[in-house]
């Protein structure tokens, strides 16, 4: 290192410099983007616009249950309250970063008994024994000339918005996968309760064969088909309960309780799957937290760039310091004659360093591009995913139409096939023929309805929260 004094006749250079910034200018990390999904409309070029309030999206359900377990995420989830204090400290982090901004200024004293060594080695004269009172200040600024403090603080900041995107991406993300269980969970209360009637349907027929048999109107056969069509339904049934036994914990630990104190009563009413507009305005891309996390970490690295090149230049502070010391002996120690100072600036310049601070800036370079890359991944993924979701939300709509139809005709089958095994028409398996369509198709519309709304809550996420028509 070389340190030397400069003259205060620089100071006003010294002045206009301290504007100056190494970093490049900023800009945005470039990507073609489509003009149109091809399940929607036309739409704008996206851009990180994440200050935009999402709101409560869940609310498009008209879910009360829903509402409440929404509300105790946000309060309660610990992977949400992790996240929160992450930002916080991110935040403290610009608050340290910003201090190198201000100058240091610090307080000493110390009054001291002293016993000098007799054979201390240049000794020369001085008593063997004496005191030294002193109280001092010292200041000490450092220049900003090449933008190192403002670019670190520059850096912090976008670092701290990032952070803060990531936990509003935590947070849709809990609340998403929250609204997608709860949505699984009421799906197979209403298998549930479609089974459970089943049961007791398939009960009646296997009387119905049983009382028959008895009188010699049917065989043992009939009276067997009937029996394995009960019993398969009351595994079916069985089988239903414990899947939603997992997703009822799986609540729990959502809403941070823990789950053998959880429990949510059967419910077997699904809501209808929203409405979602055909065209959604390009906000609802803009307003996804991950791509303007992705953004501000891009101009982060931009910022490190400036404070790894500024390493190249000497750094100049200003350095002052005074007080009052005198060898006590009861003489006053603030005395104008104890005074003494230190005043004037100082340059330090690091001549040779082996490659290390050129190796920094190829390294905050490598770190941007890095970054820029990232982003653009996650615009393509924003992109996939809002596709994918949008294609699977159509396509639903149209196979719960032809469901239904099924059902319907499915309904019919098994009355009528009921009917003519009555009046000996037709054979018992004709019934278990039509008994297992009909509960088959009627599972199956669950099923698709479960799934409507559960990619209901993926398009919202993918959309970066809610809407507004």
């Amino acid at each position: 290192m070389l340190a030397a004094k400069i003259r205060w006749g620089s100071t006003p250079l010294l002045a206009l410099l301290a504007g100056c910034s190494l970093a490049p200018n900023y800009v945005p990390p470039s990507l073609t983007t489509p003009v149109a999904y091809t399940n929607m409309g036309p739409w704008t070029p996206a851009s990180p616009a994440d200050v935009q309030s999402r709101g409560d999206w869940w609310l498009i359900y008209n879910d009360p249950a829903l509402d409440q377990l929404e509300t105790e995420v946000d309060a309660r989830n610990p992977t949400l309250a992790i996240a929160l204090s992450r930002y916080d400290q991110a935040q403290q982090f610009v608050t340290q970063a910003a201090a190198a901004e201000y100058p240091e200024i610090g307080v000493a004293g110390g009054a001291s008994q002293i016993r000098q060594s007799a054979h201390r080695p240049l000794r020369v004269g001085g008593p063997d024994v004496y005191e030294d009172d002193f109280l001092a200040g010292s200041f000490s600024y450092e220049l900003d000339l090449w933008g190192s403090v403002r670019n670190s603080v520059r850096a912090g900041k976008d670092e701290a918005q990032a952070t803060k995107d990531d936990t509003a991406s935590i947070q849709l993300s809990l609340e998403a996968t929250l609204a997608a269980a709860y949505f699984n969970l009421r799906g197979l209360d209403a298998q549930e309760d479609l089974l459970t009637k089943t049961v007791a349907a398939y009960a009646r027929a296997l009387q119905l064969t049983q009382v028959q048999h008895s009188g010699g109107i049917v065989s043992g056969l009939d009276v067997g088909q009937a029996q394995t069509q009960y019993d398969t339904a009351k595994a079916q049934l069985t089988d239903v309960i414990a899947a939603r036994a997992l997703f009822q914990n799986e609540i729990a630990s959502l809403v941070g309780v823990p789950a053998p104190l959880f429990s949510m009563p059967v419910n077997p009413a699904l809501p209808g799957p929203p409405v979602i507009p055909v065209t959604a305005p390009s906000v609802l891309l803009e307003r996804r937290p991950d791509i303007a996390a992705a953004e501000r970490r891009a101009a982060e690295a931009n910022a490190q760039i400036g404070v790894a090149k500024a390493a190249f230049f000497p750094t100049v502070s200003i350095d002052a310091a005074g007080g009052f010391e005198d060898d006590g002996g009861g003489v006053n120690l603030f005395n104008l004659s104890n005074s003494f100072w230190a005043l004037g600036p100082s340059l330090a310049l690091t001549v040779f360093d082996g490659g290390r601070r050129r190796a920094a800036v190829k390294i905050a370079i490598d770190n941007f591009d890095q970054a820029s890359e990232t982003y653009r991944a996650t615009v393509l993924t924003a992109f996939e995913q809002v596709e994918d979701q949008l294609a699977l939300c159509n396509d639903l709509a149209v196979e719960a139409s032809q469901q239904n139809a099924a059902v319907t005709a499915a309904d019919h089958t098994e009355t009528l096939s009921l009917a003519l095994y009555t009046q000996g028409a037709v054979t018992y398996l004709n019934v278990v023929t039509a008994q297992t369509a009909d509960l088959g198709a009627q599972r199956t519309a669950l099923m698709i309805t479960t799934r409507r709304l559960v990619s209901s809550v993926d398009l919202v996420r993918a959309l970066g929260g809610g809407w507004q028509t």
